[in-house]
C-alpha cells in the first residue's frame, strides 16, 4: 500500500508491504530522491525493568550518496555525531508515546538507502519510524510527525534543502500530534517571538496533514 502527498517543495510517499515483512513494522519512505527505510520490531515478552529498553539506530549508508567506504576492508564506518544526533531526535519525539508500563525491547532501524544531496534524511526517518509503528501491533500513542522550517527572505520554507538552509536566517525542527506540538529545536538569528509563535502554527499545519497521510496506512 502506498499513500502520498505534497509536502514543502517534494512530494512525500510513504509505501508498506515492499520489504522487510518479517519485522513488526515497515515502511519505505521517498522525499524528493531520498529514500529511507525504516523497520521496527518488539520483543514478545516484557522484562521487569525500571526504564523503557527502546533502541534506535539512524544509518546514512555511504552507497547512499553513490561513496564508497575509505575505511580498511571497505566496511561501513559506526555511525557519525550527525546519525548520532538524528536517532536522538527520533527517540526523543516517540519515547513519551510508549505506555508507561510497557517494558518490552523496541528497536527501531532507520537506513537511508539513497540520499539525493539535496534533501535531509532526518524528517522523512521520523516519519517513517510513526508510521511504522503505527501499522504495528506494538503499543504506541501515535502517530506523530515533523516538519523542518527554514526562513529565506521574510518567506517561509517547509523542509528547506541544504542550500536553502545555509541561506536561511532559522532552522527549526517541530514535532507533533494532530492535537498538539511536542517539541521545538533549532536555532537561528535573533527573531521576534510573534514570528516564532506563527512558524511553529505553520509547521503544525504540515504535520496536521502527514498525520492524516499515516493515518491513511492503518
Amino acid at each position: 500500500m502506498k499513500v502520498e502527498m505534497q509536502l514543502g517543495s517534494e512530494k512525500l510517499s510513504i509505501e508498506t508491504g515492499k520489504v522487510a515483512k518479517q519485522a513488526d513494522g515497515a515502511v519505505w519512505v521517498q522525499y524528493g530522491g531520498t529514500v529511507v527505510l525504516v523497520t521496527v520490531v518488539a520483543d514478545d515478552s516484557e522484562h521487569d525493568l525500571d526504564f523503557f529498553p527502546l533502541t534506535v539506530d539512524y544509518r546514512e549508508r555511504a552507497y547512499a550518496g553513490g561513496r564508497i567506504p575509505t575505511v580498511y576492508g571497505r566496511r561501513e564506518p559506526r555511525p557519525g555525531t550527525s546519525e548520532q544526533l538524528v536517532a536522538r531526535l527520533i527517540d526523543h519525539c516517540i519515547r513519551p508515546l510508549f505506555p508507561k508500563d510497557f517494558k518490552a525491547e523496541v528497536q527501531v532501524l532507520c537506513n537511508v538507502f539513497s540520499s539525493d544531496g539535496i534533501h535531509p534524511a532526518d524528517v522523512p526517518a521520523l516519519i517513517g519510524t510513526s508510521a511504522a509503528l503505527a501499522i504495528s501491533d506494538i503499543p504506541f500513542n501515535g502517530p506523530v510527525a515533523a516538519v523542518t522550517v527554514g526562513k529565506v527572505e521574510d518567506r517561509l520554507i517547509i523542509n528547506p534543502t541544504y542550500e536553502e538552509l545555509h541561506a536561511s536566517s532559522m532552522e527549526l525542527f517541530v514535532s507533533g500530534k494532530a492535537d498538539a506540538v511536542m517539541s521545538v529545536e533549532g536555532g537561528g538569528h535573533e527573531i521576534p517571538e510573534d514570528e516564532v509563535i506563527d512558524t511553529i502554527i505553520a509547521a503544525h499545519a504540515q504535520i496536521q496533514e502527514v498525520i492524516k497521510l499515516q493515518e491513511g496506512l492503518a
